[in-house]
């Protein structure tokens, strides 16, 4: 018994040396090897990505800070750390050496905090004591320019893939990309400086070189890495013709197309002063080929996005809802898109409705949409009705959402497909895959809708009411990158809901919402019936009448009791809720570990028995 005793026990000792070596030996010979067995494969580069990612001529070095033993009492931000530390080293696993990871935790007060702050990362509070977390990431290339992502916001965990992507592709192409801006309207100021570039333009500078196109050109040139185009009024041939084939060649374009623009300031024909002058604009000789409308002498209202604003009337100044003039809240955004993901308003006026036939190849997916309760309203009403009343009145809701920014993109056949004349048909281009931002609107970047200029100490400062100017630069931004750049979307929530227990919670919410709904209503009653009978007897002199007393005295007994009902009710909710949270923690908790302790114990008198 005592050789047996000693062979197990060194048995049991040389397995445990096996285990320890083998995952020494894992550890340093197959940390490439990975397996991904998330449902949304949120470890794994898309293929966007991956193509980046082999494209880079030169390395590309990646710190990333992360303070995790300060972060410790912050469970979120832990797994979400340890999330960006494992796709990062995807990164690096995936990049043939091109990645240059470093993995940084800085200490309060260290060399590594002093690199943080000097980076620009931002550090957060994390106790009394003052200590600061970081968790950021800071990208350099081979001529020291530098990127950063200040601190991993968990609000944009769906565009984590993006943000990093994104990151490495810009310090891989440092220079700043071209925009090009073919427009009819005075975005650019005029030439006698009465009127100032919108702020867009300012904007738009601060992140890209901005070209200015004219308002009719007959070449684009081929550095342009996205063509704006606002508002097309009567455009040629030969312009229409160079931005398809500059489309076709795989240059991205964003377009501003409107039933009625506010900003355009064209006068009627002095031969005919009583028609109305065009102020609508459209691409329809290439809608046609796509299979792409913009609803003609149409514009969208929407009764639950209408802005209200300052009318006169007989009864003086008031405030009433203006449906021509939108102001867009979050529901009506594109959430898994990068150029409105995080959007949270937009103010829009006299906008148009995309619509795309049954015909049309493209890829189409909708960014900025209303409500269902619109309607597209004829443009001759709102150019001479001035009464926004008068026009509240001609609303009948459609029922449907109305699409108003889409992102298109796929393969299209070109409108010319004999050329123009005198133009060389051996550069024709046939055929080629578009990639667009459609905007029914250009009041959009109109500074009327959504900056409001502000006095600072003597200086005029124009301040952004709404995200117009966001979502001009996300989209540009988007656009601007290569087509793979262009191609990731957002992965899905690192966090999933668990959608079982959320179903069993609103069943119990529901449980008791009709009886706290019949007890709030029944509160309200006695308490208005109760303020209503004192309110009539304060505005006597008379004393109450000892009937009135006893009404009011039975009116805060009903009251009284309502509102214990109420609380009870509420009590008996939460409890429900609580009790629901305690059966998941022992499922989770307490009950595998009981279910693996009662087979072990089952197996082992099992064994015993057998033995004897």
């Amino acid at each position: 018994m005592q050789h047996k005793s000693f062979f197990s026990s060194t048995g049991l000792l040389l397995a445990a040396a096996l285990a320890i070596a083998i995952i020494i030996i894992a550890n340093v010979t197959l940390t490439s090897l990975r397996l991904d067995l998330t449902s949304n494969k949120l470890f794994t580069l898309s293929e966007g990505t991956i193509n980046i990612l082999n494209s880079l001529e030169e390395p590309v070095r990646l710190d990333f800070y992360f303070s995790k033993k300060t972060l410790v009492g912050f469970p979120a931000l832990m797994n979400y750390g340890t999330r960006v530390r494992d796709l990062l080293e995807e990164y690096a696993a995936k990049s043939a050496g091109k990645i240059e990871l470093t993995i940084i935790e800085p200490e309060t007060f260290s060399e590594e905090e002093d690199q943080a702050v000097a980076s620009g990362l931002h550090g957060v509070s994390t106790n009394t004591a003052g200590d600061r977390a970081y968790f950021g990431l800071v990208g350099s290339n081979a001529t020291d320019d530098e990127m950063i992502i200040p601190f991993f916001q968990s609000e944009r965990q769906a565009a984590l893939e993006y943000d990093i992507t994104k990151l490495i592709y810009n310090l891989a192409n440092p220079d700043k990309r071209v925009i090009g801006i073919i427009s009819t309207l005075p975005v650019f100021g005029d030439a006698r400086q009465v009127e100032k570039p919108w702020a867009i333009i300012s904007i738009l500078r601060e992140f890209f070189e901005v070209r200015d196109l004219g308002e009719k050109p007959d070449e684009i040139e081929q550095d342009i890495d996205v063509l704006m185009v606002i508002h097309p009024k009567d455009v040629k041939d030969k312009t229409l013709f160079a931005i398809e084939q500059f489309m076709l060649a795989g240059g991205n374009a964003m377009l501003f197309v409107d039933p009625l623009a506010e900003a355009d300031r064209s006068q009627p024909d002095p031969e005919q002063p009583m028609v109305m002058p065009d102020l609508d604009s459209d691409l329809k000789f290439l809608f046609d080929g796509w299979g792409i409308e913009i609803a003609e002498g149409k514009i969208v209202a929407d009764i639950n996005a209408a802005m209200r604003v300052q009318t006169r009337s007989e009864r003086g100044p008031q405030e009433v809802i203006y449906l021509p003039w939108l102001r867009l809240g979050e529901t009506s955004f594109n959430k898994d898109d990068f150029s409105t993901s995080e959007i949270k308003l937009i103010h829009m006026g006299t906008v148009g409705s995309i619509l795309q036939s049954e015909q049309s190849t493209l890829e189409f997916i909708p960014l900025i949409q209303t409500s269902t309760e619109s309607m597209k309203m004829e443009r001759d009403l709102i150019m001479i009705q001035r009464d926004p009343n008068v026009i509240l009145e001609n609303f009948k809701s459609e029922d449907k959402r109305q699409i108003l920014a889409a992102r298109l993109s796929g393969r299209v056949n070109t409108v010319y497909p004999e050329g123009l004349d005198g133009e060389d048909s051996s550069t024709l281009l046939q055929e080629g895959d578009i990639n667009i931002i459609l905007v029914a609107d250009t009041d959009i970047l109109n500074d009327l809708f959504w900056i409001r200029t502000q006095n600072f100490f003597g200086m005029e400062m124009p301040q952004a009411i709404a995200n117009n100017g966001d979502f001009i630069v996300n989209s540009l931004e988007n656009l601007s990158g290569n087509n793979d750049l262009i191609s990731l979307r957002s992965r899905g929530e690192f966090s999933r809901p668990f959608s079982r227990v959320e179903k069993i919670r609103r069943a119990a919410e529901d449980e008791f919402r009709e009886r706290e709904r019949k007890l709030q209503s029944k509160l309200e009653e006695t308490e208005k019936r109760m303020q209503a009978l004192q309110k009539d007897t304060s505005n006597s002199d008379l004393i109450l009448s000892a009937e009135q007393s006893r009404e009011i005295e039975k009116f805060r007994e009903v009251q009284l009791t309502t509102r214990k009902e109420l609380r009870a009710v509420q009590h008996e909710l939460r409890k429900n809720i609580e009790r629901l949270g305690a059966q998941l923690k022992f499922i989770n908790i307490g009950l595998m570990p009981l279910i693996i302790t009662i087979i072990a114990i089952v197996s082992g008198v099992y064994r015993s028995r057998r033995r004897a």
